[in-house]
């Protein structure tokens, strides 16, 4: 029994986003189109891939048979809006804290080791201490 033909390859959507659609059920024409452009970015994204705004303008250019820069510009700016409104509702990521600030640690090289340490400048390296290789 021979295997059943790939679904015709739909315009602007290459294999990556082709594979990100079809892990998400988004196999063919009539189910983007059924979905739209808006909830078909969205399925992706909720499945934890990380699409950008081109998928968006893809997929929107694929339902209309045309080029995804082609998509006018008014349309694009109703699409990322709606994205947008439908990201905000998203819950945030689970497991991972809500990013925080970002923080500097710098380096301080010590002559006798290549390797740097960071800077703790409410303690000093003592470089003798405990280290057991006092001479006697």
């Amino acid at each position: 029994m021979s295997p059943a033909p790939a679904p015709p390859r739909l315009r602007n959507l290459g294999p990556k986003s082709a594979a990100w659609l079809r892990q998400v059920g988004l196999r063919t024409r009539d189910d983007l189109a059924a979905t739209g452009p808006v909830e078909a970015y969205m399925r992706v994204r909720r499945a934890g891939f990380r699409p950008g705004l081109n998928l968006l303008y893809a997929i929107e250019g694929a339902l209309r048979d045309t080029h995804w820069q082609e998509v006018p510009e008014a349309r694009r700016a109703e699409l990322v809006a709606a994205a947008e409104a439908a990201i905000a509702l998203l819950p945030p990521p689970r497991g991972r804290p809500a990013a925080g600030p970002v923080t500097t640690t710098r380096m301080e090289s010590d002559p006798d080791d290549d390797a740097g340490m960071p800077v703790d400048d409410a303690h000093e390296r003592d470089d003798d201490a405990g280290d057991g290789d006092d001479a006697r």
